[in-house]
């Protein structure tokens, strides 16, 4: 046996005692009463042995030479996936949310405690939303509703009113979304997303959504001035004076447009916190709210 292992001496209905081997592996126990006895031997790095026999009155016991086996070594691996991963999961299952099953739902997150996204990710959502073919087909539907209301009128009528219409509706719809959702977002590390809350009062719900057209969460998941959205809306308005009218340019426009995108961001707030789920098919089970 080996040196420094541990020896417990056990009887039935008596105290145990204890002992260490020697550098040669030996041990031993006096004034040990007559009767059954157990040996159990341990030592780090080693597998339990044990040894059972009775002493008999006047006996002294020789126990057998006992070998300690090595312990079979259990090593245990245990991986966990990075923010990173864990995000690129949740952005997957966002990048499938359709109202009505077509109408792209990319930028809410219903689970609360989402992971934050990388720049990359802020990126690609923004890419997958700007080109998605339902966003080209909205787009025609406002280009046509701002050439029936002859809006900028400069643009003029006809294929190329409208191409101009569009063109410049659609040139909002992408500025605004880099620089508000994938720009600014990377540079001061806030979330653009909408984190739906789903429980509450329905006043506590209408003025968490109000609130979140001008807070957002932070990638440190704490809650702060949406910096990026704000002044997304006033970098993309300042971009659209270089195509639209000469006649609606000008810091009006810049302003007038900022203030429309924190109202409309505030209505959609609501739309999504009372309605779109409910129109939402396919939601991962453990984001969908019962409430």
């Amino acid at each position: 046996m080996i040196a420094g292992a541990q020896v417990t001496l056990t009887r039935e209905n008596q105290p145990s005692q204890e002992a260490v081997s020697d550098k040669d592996g030996q041990f031993s126990f006096s004034n040990v009463p007559p009767g059954p006895f157990h040996l159990t031997i341990t030592s780090e790095g080693f597998a339990e042995q044990s040894f059972s026999g009775v002493l008999h009155p006047g006996e002294i016991d020789d126990v057998p030479s006992l070998t300690l086996p090595v312990a079979n070594n259990v090593t245990e691996v245990q991986v966990t996936p990075s923010t990173n991963e864990v995000a690129e999961e949740q952005l997957q299952a966002e990048e499938k949310q359709r109202v009505l099953g077509f109408v792209p739902n990319f930028y809410i997150s219903y689970n609360p405690n989402a992971a934050p996204l990388s720049p990359k990710q802020k990126f690609k959502l923004a890419w997958k939303a700007t080109i998605d073919p339902v966003t080209f087909g909205l787009n025609g539907g406002i280009a046509g509703i701002e050439q029936a209301q002859d809006k900028f009128p400069s643009y003029g009528q006809g294929a190329e009113g409208y191409a101009k219409r569009y063109g410049a509706s659609y040139a909002d719809l992408v500025t605004g979304t880099f620089i508000g959702s994938a720009i600014l977002p990377s540079l001061l590390k806030q979330d653009p997303r909408y984190f739906y809350k789903g429980s509450g009062t329905i006043r506590s719900r209408i003025l968490y959504a109000l609130a979140n057209a001008v807070i957002c969460k932070g990638d440190n998941r704490r809650w702060q001035a949406n910096y990026s959205g704000i002044i997304g809306s006033l970098a993309s308005g300042g971009i659209s004076n270089a195509y639209y009218p000469p006649a609606s340019r000008g810091a009006g426009l810049v302003f007038e447009n900022a203030l429309i995108g924190i109202g409309e961001s505030a209505a959609a707030n609501i739309f999504q916190e009372f309605i779109v789920r409910k129109l939402t098919p396919n939601l991962p089970s453990r984001q969908a709210d019962k409430s």
